[in-house]
């Protein structure tokens, strides 16, 4: 359990094999889908972005928004659960004067995308901003934040050809004045059902690609 604007966040913390990684690579947070639709910190695209992180030497934390599990607080609309994320941020990766820089990833789901686009904006001119992963965003339901133009390479737009939750011409419509790419996965629906190998396979070749940067 966290401290969180509106109370206790839930939140699950899994970290790379020490035999592998000698320190992590840096922190890692990951949003989840709507909380109003069932959205929770274990949802399957959710864990599946937490074990690419991982396997990449990341510490990756996953949590509950407000109002969701053991998570106190209500559904906010987008605004409470930034504050959660960037609360839960602050805990593992504090930042200020005299501590050191801990390098960033964020990462989110649906309408955990909408909020990382916020918290990228809100975070990327103070924090070690590495990677940034938005999955499914959804463009047509939230106001997504716009990506800076420097932190393009570090950026992965992924989404499902076939997704009819948020459908991709809306991706794209976001992306496009932006000069931003998009990653589609042909055939494959909002919740990447029997893909989610492919969708860790797909971030963690760009998240090995981004460590040489």
């Amino acid at each position: 359990m966290l401290q969180g604007p509106a109370g206790p966040l839930e939140a699950l913390e899994d970290v790379p094999d020490p035999a592998l990684f000698a320190q992590p690579r840096g922190v890692a947070v990951v949003a989840h889908p709507h909380p109003l639709f069932g959205g929770t910190m274990d949802n399957k695209v959710v864990q599946t972005l937490a074990r690419a992180l991982v396997q990449c030497g990341w510490r990756a934390v996953r949590f509950n928004f407000r109002g969701v599990g053991g998570s106190a607080g209500v559904y906010d609309e987008g605004r409470g659960e930034l504050a959660d994320l960037l609360a839960v941020l602050g805990h593992c990766a504090p930042s200020g004067a005299g501590l050191p820089s801990v390098p960033v990833a964020l990462a989110g789901f649906s309408f955990g995308a909408f909020v990382t686009s916020h918290a990228v904006a809100a975070v990327a001119s103070s924090r070690a901003l590495e990677q940034v992963v938005l999955v499914g965003t959804a463009t047509s339901r939230f106001a997504v934040a716009p990506i800076a133009p420097e932190l393009h390479d570090r950026t992965l737009v992924l989404h499902g050809e076939q997704d009819d939750t948020v459908p991709l011409m809306d991706v794209m419509n976001w992306a496009r004045p932006q000069d931003l790419p998009v990653t589609v996965i042909p055939g494959v629906g909002h919740f990447f059902h029997g893909q989610l190998p492919l969708l860790r396979s797909v971030v963690v070749r760009h998240l090995r690609a981004g460590a040489t940067v």
